[in-house]
């Protein structure tokens, strides 16, 4: 598409697209061959797939057209999803048995075999073997495809020969593996996966911190609650133990009729205690994982009372819980982060870069258009753009967005075209000599005020003065309806119900405002006008 100025410097194309002679009858330029700004380069592929088959061969050619077809992935995927859903219905049954359904998904397995296989192979034949940059083996997820298809080939054909002392279920028990071409099929899978394999390096470095702070807690730990969980409430003349003991000597009193002694096993059969190093870093991590962390610090306030041990378990669980441990999110993240920028730069979002891309000029279309809504309307045809849509005539979409993209340049070389001629009428001036009808004139007037006061209710709505008042007002609203509890008085019921009119009122106003400076279409362009709305 190209836009002409009728000022003698560029003509139009022709309507069929071909080159039209300039005006002093100069022959057209000729055409050079340029690649479309964002399109993908070509992909340089191995010369001879298997040492013998050329790029040119019509077979090979075929095949990366097949391989590459988005029906042909999908139905890929499909065979894979298929593949797991008979494995979670294989019921294994013991001495050699078997049932119908585990009959019928074994049949149903050669044509997943053969399906899989023929995949590996014709990738094979159209991307080549190894030897190439861009070869099937040198793909990761491929080596994993193929190793699947190898396993599931060889187990298949062992148990077509049957030789003796081989077990074949035990090969078999591989095709477990099949769900793990997901991976390979699902960009977005691999992202993940390649973040977390990138991220063992990092991950290693926070489990040695992690070991250091169990450690240092379990040191300190062993100092200071060895051996206090020994003591529980015994009979004074039985002496015999209640069913559900509880650790005394602290905080905790015994009943009456009951002496506070030795020798219990501990909380928990003995696992959680103090007592020795190994059973200090238990007890340290099953606090680090907030899995009864607060029984712990009730177990030692009861057999040791209620001073400073607090503080132990809260910097414990402060930092080995809240800060080191999720220290490996943060490292996740990142890693994510990294293999999200290289699959960026592999084209793998290249569409996604596109609509965000695409949403982007939207709005700068937009608003400008938004600006131009506030000049006055062009009607000299002299001045007027010619554009040259081509094929595209006919298709609604490009020229209604064509209209409003022109319409705003159309104004500025009106605006251009008056300021350089003084003298010459206005573009708007009626030339027919009629004078103008009452009508015409408060027509004018109406929409230069209206233009003027839609100026004015924009600055107003983007000023940072209407800004900071709507954020006091939801705060105000939040403070009226976080007032509602249960058997308020009535008059809190009636001020309730007349502040939420108000700023029910007031907000309404604002939707109003926003929806007039900035039109309907401009103010449901905005997600959080969109949630205002509804």
């Amino acid at each position: 598409m190209e836009a002409v100025v009728e000022n003698g410097l560029k003509d139009p194309a022709a309507p069929n697209g071909t080159a039209v002679p300039l005006e002093n009858g100069a022959p057209p330029a000729e055409k050079k061959t340029v690649r479309r700004v964002g399109a993908k380069p070509p992909v340089e592929r191995e010369p001879y797939s298997l040492w013998c088959i050329g790029l040119k061969n019509p077979v090979r050619k075929k095949l990366i057209e097949v391989v590459e077809w988005k029906i042909f992935e999908a139905f890929i995927l499909l065979a894979i999803c298929g593949t797991c859903l008979c494995l979670a219905v294989f019921q294994p049954m013991p001495n050699g048995d078997t049932t119908a359904i585990n009959e019928f998904l074994e049949e149903i397995e050669i044509i997943f075999t053969v399906t899989f296989t023929s995949e590996c192979l014709m990738k094979i034949i159209a991307y080549g073997f190894i030897m190439h940059q861009n070869a099937y083996l040198k793909n990761t997820w491929n080596i994993l495809d193929f190793t699947i298809v190898m396993i599931g080939l060889f187990s298949a054909l062992l148990a077509f020969i049957k030789i003796e002392g081989v077990n074949v279920k035990a090969l078999r028990a591989f095709r477990v593996l099949r769900p793990l071409r997901l991976l390979s099929s699902i960009p977005s899978l691999q992202i993940v996966i390649n973040a977390i394999l990138m991220a063992m390096i990092p991950l290693f470095n926070i489990a040695l911190l992690v070991m250091f702070v169990i450690i240092i807690y379990a040191i300190i730990g062993l100092e200071m609650f060895s051996g206090i969980f020994h003591k529980a409430c015994f009979d004074a003349v039985t002496g015999e133990m209640p069913v559900d003991p509880t650790p005394c000597g602290g905080y905790y009193e015994c009943p009456n009729g009951t002496i506070c002694r030795e020798y219990w096993e501990g909380p928990q059969y003995g696992i959680t205690n103090f007592d020795n190093i190994g059973q200090s870093m238990l007890t340290v991590f099953q606090c680090i994982t907030l899995e009864g962390w607060t029984d712990m610090l009730y177990w030692v306030h009861d057999s040791q009372g209620r001073t400073w041990q607090w503080f132990y378990f809260v910097t414990m669980v402060v930092l080995g819980s809240f800060f080191v441990m999720n220290l490996i999110l943060g490292v996740l993240s990142g890693e994510f982060s990294k293999e999200r920028e290289k699959a960026q730069s592999r084209g793998d979002f290249q569409k996604l870069r596109a609509k965000q891309q695409m949403d982007e000029d939207l709005q700068g279309y937009l608003e400008w258009i938004s600006k131009a809504e506030d000049l006055e309307p062009v009607t000299d045809p002299t001045n007027a753009l010619k554009v040259d849509v081509g094929k595209s005539k006919n298709d609604p979409v490009v020229m209604g967005l064509l209209k409003s993209t022109m319409f705003p340049l159309q104004q500025v070389l009106e605006a251009k075209v008056t300021s350089e001629n003084p003298n010459e009428v206005a573009p708007d001036y009626d030339l027919s000599g009629a004078p103008e009808t009452f009508f015409q004139k408060k027509m004018k007037q109406f929409e230069k005020w209206n233009r003027k006061n839609r100026r004015t209710m924009k600055y107003i709505c983007k000023s940072q003065f209407m800004f900071w008042l709507i954020i006091t007002l939801v705060f105000l609203n939040t403070i009226v309806l976080a007032t509602e509890h249960h058997n308020q008085p009535p008059w809190l019921d009636e001020f309730q119900e007349y502040t939420n009119l108000f700023f029910v009122i007031l907000f309404t106003g604002e939707m109003l405002m926003k929806m007039y400076a900035l039109g309907f279409s401009g103010y449901m362009v905005s997600l959080f006008n969109r949630f205002d709305f509804f």
